[in-house]
C-alpha cells in the first residue's frame, strides 16, 4: 500500500496531523473498478459481507455496492443479496432475476410496483440495472444455483398476509381459514405503519398475538406436504414469521424504548440465517443495509441506549474471518429524502460535514474518494476515540442535521473497511420520472 504524508500546518495540532497521516497510510484512492481489488482481497473467504450506506437516497452508494456485489458473485461464489427491504416485494424481484414463469417482463416493471413509502429505496434506476445484470448472470446457472435477491425487513404485515392467503387458497384451504381469521383481527386498524394497532394493544396487550402464532405454527407443520417449488414454501413460511414479528414490533413501538428497534434487527438476522440455511452449507450472503444496521452497534452510543443491530449480532454469532463489513459516507452532495414520514420525495442538498466529524477529516485528505482499511494498526492508534459519523434517514432536514444526524463512533471497531466518496449525488427514482427509458448517463461500469 502506498504511503502518503501531510505537510505540517501550523494551524493544525499534532494529533490531527497524526490522524490524517494514519488514514492515508491505511487507505487507497477509489478511482475505478480496479480499486476494489484490494478490498475484495481483504474480504477473503468471509461468508457474510455487509455493505452499508450513509443514506437511503444516494446514487454512489448503490453503484459501488452493486459493483462490489458483482465481483463477489463472480469471483467468490456468493449466493444471494439480502437488503433492507420488504420480503414480498423483494421476493417478486427474486423470481424475476431467476426467470420464474410469469415473473415480469422487465426489472423496471417489477420494481415500479414497489409502492410502500419510501418507494425510491428500491424503485430506482440503479436497482433496475443490477436486477437486469443478475437475470443475465443467472441465465447460465442451473435453477438451484441461481443468485437470489431477498428483503430482510419486518414492515410488510399486510402484504405478507395477502401473499399467504393467495398461496394457501391453492395449497391448503384449512390453514387459509386460520390466515383469514388472523387477518380479520388486524382489519379494524388502519393500513399504515401499525400505529393504530400499537395504541390498541395498550388496552389489550396480546390483541392478535395468539392468532398470528397459531398461523405460523400451522404453516410450519403443513409445509412439508405442500407440493410446490421449495423456494415458494420457504417464502410462505417467511411471510408467516414476518406477521408474527411485525405484531411484536407494533406492540413494542408504542413504548419509549429500544425494544422495537431490537425486534426489527433480530428479525433481519433471523431472516438472514434462514436464507443461509436454504442455500446450503456453502452459502455466502451479501447484505445491503444502512450503516446504522451493518456497523457494529457496540462501537457506537447505541449500546448506551440498549440497542443492538445486525452487524453486532452477526459478528457475535460467527468467527472474525467469516464476517466483513464496509461502511459508506460522503462530505457533501445531494440526496433523495422526505421532510417527514410519507412526504413527497425530493432532491435535497447534503451540507458540508461538520468540523472534525469522520467525513470532515476524510475531506481534508485532498478531497479524494478512498477506501480506508480498519486494520489492527488503525485500532491500535485510534483506540477508543469517537468521531461524529453522519447518518441520513428517509426523513431528513439538512438545516438541522447537526442536531441529530451524527452518530458518535469508534470507526475502526464499527467497520472492517470504509468507502468514502467526497461528493455524492441523489438516487434516480423510477416514480419521479416514469417516462425515462434509459439509465442516467452518470451510471458507471454498465452495472
Amino acid at each position: 500500500m502506498k504511503t502518503f504524508h501531510i505537510k505540517n500546518d501550523p494551524n493544525q495540532n499534532s494529533e490531527i496531523i497524526d490522524l490524517r497521516n494514519l488514514i492515508l497510510e491505511n487507505s487507497i484512492e477509489l478511482k475505478n473498478e480496479n480499486s476494489l481489488n484490494e478490498l475484495v482481497e481483504k474480504i477473503g473467504e468471509a461468508k457474510y459481507v455487509l455493505l452499508g450506506e450513509a443514506s437511503h437516497g444516494t446514487h454512489e452508494y448503490y453503484v459501488w455496492r452493486a459493483q462490489i456485489s458483482k465481483i463477489l458473485i463472480e469471483k467468490k461464489g456468493f449466493s444471494f443479496i439480502a437488503v433492507e427491504g420488504d420480503w414480498p416485494d423483494c421476493y417478486r424481484l427474486n423470481r424475476y432475476v431467476k426467470k420464474y414463469p410469469n415473473s415480469g417482463e422487465t426489472a423496471e416493471e417489477v420494481l415500479h410496483a414497489f409502492n410502500r413509502w419510501p418507494t425510491w429505496m428500491w424503485a430506482n434506476w440503479e436497482m433496475v440495472a443490477l436486477a437486469e445484470w443478475l437475470r443475465e448472470f443467472n441465465e447460465k446457472l442451473p435453477q438451484k444455483n441461481k443468485i437470489g435477491f431477498y428483503g430482510l425487513d419486518v414492515y410488510s404485515l399486510w402484504e405478507s398476509f395477502e401473499s399467504i392467503i393467495e398461496y394457501l387458497d391453492k395449497k391448503d384451504l384449512k390453514t387459509k381459514q386460520t390466515a383469514v381469521k388472523a387477518f380479520k383481527c388486524f382489519e379494524p386498524y388502519n393500513r399504515g405503519e401499525g400505529q393504530e394497532y400499537a395504541r390498541a394493544t395498550q388496552m389489550i396487550p396480546s390483541l392478535c398475538e395468539n392468532d398470528v402464532i397459531e398461523l405460523l405454527s400451522k404453516i410450519r407443520m403443513n409445509a412439508p406436504s405442500y407440493n410446490t417449488d421449495p423456494e415458494a414454501v420457504m417464502s410462505v413460511e417467511q411471510n408467516a414469521q414476518i406477521i408474527v414479528n411485525a405484531e411484536r414490533y407494533y406492540r413494542a413501538m408504542i413504548k419509549a424504548s429500544a425494544e422495537s428497534w431490537n425486534i426489527r434487527d433480530r428479525h433481519m438476522v433471523y431472516t438472514l440465517n434462514n436464507l443461509m440455511k436454504f442455500h446450503g452449507p456453502k452459502a455466502k450472503g451479501i447484505i445491503w443495509e444502512h450503516n446504522t444496521h451493518i456497523g457494529d452497534a457496540r462501537a457506537t452510543d447505541m449500546v448506551a441506549e440498549g440497542m443492538i443491530n445486525v452487524g453486532q449480532i452477526v459478528n457475535q454469532e460467527h468467527n472474525e474471518d467469516e464476517v466483513y463489513s464496509v461502511g459508506f459516507g460522503s462530505y457533501q452532495g445531494t440526496v433523495i429524502a422526505g421532510r417527514e414520514w410519507g412526504d413527497v420525495m425530493q432532491i435535497m442538498k447534503v451540507p458540508e460535514a461538520v468540523k472534525h466529524s469522520w467525513e470532515y477529516e476524510l475531506h481534508q485528505l485532498n478531497a479524494k474518494d478512498r477506501i480506508i482499511f480498519m486494520n489492527h494498526n488503525m485500532k491500535k492508534k485510534i483506540g477508543d476515540k469517537k468521531f461524529g459519523h453522519r447518518a441520513i434517514g428517509v426523513v431528513y432536514r439538512p438545516k438541522y442535521e447537526f442536531l441529530g444526524n451524527y452518530v458518535p463512533s469508534k470507526m475502526p471497531y464499527r467497520y472492517n473497511s470504509f468507502i468514502y466518496i467526497d461528493e455524492t449525488s441523489a438516487l434516480h427514482p423510477l416514480h419521479i420520472n416514469p417516462n425515462v427509458r434509459q439509465l442516467p448517463e452518470t451510471y458507471p461500469f454498465g452495472v
